[in-house]
């Protein structure tokens, strides 16, 4: 993972990713599919890549909040992207119920979160 973490903060400037809201909604993205934690340290080193000013490790507060925020706030969006999802998943088919599908798990927290996320968009970034 270091090899790709140095090529993000070399290449960083390439990439079209500088606004806040831009980490938001990127980082969240990848999270809903990956985990978190190496989906938030991709974002880091991409943001530290940019040069944008040195308040916190290299990123404005407004950057790494937006990733923060962006990483967990989103990964809830599917089963991947946060492991307790998995894990109540499995408890609650072990018991008898009927859970969604990962697409249907998708599409319930598209229509509840995705205008959530849009609302933070315009309030935080």
């Amino acid at each position: 993972m270091i090899p790709a973490l140095e090529i993000l903060r070399a290449r960083g400037p390439e990439l079209s990713v500088q606004a806040p809201w831009q980490f938001f909604w990127a980082t969240g993205l990848l999270s809903s599919f990956l985990d978190n934690a190496p989906t938030y340290l991709a974002f880091l080193a991409l943001a530290q890549g940019l040069g944008l000013t040195n308040d916190v490790v290299g990123v404005s507060h407004e950057v790494l909040a937006a990733i923060s925020v962006g990483a967990v706030f989103m990964g809830a969006s599917t089963y991947v992207g946060n492991a307790p999802n998995f894990m109540i998943k499995a408890m609650v088919e072990q018991s008898g119920v009927k859970m969604p599908t990962f697409l249907g798990y998708m599409g319930y927290s598209a229509a509840i979160l995705l205008p959530l996320f849009v609302v933070l968009t315009f309030l935080l970034f």
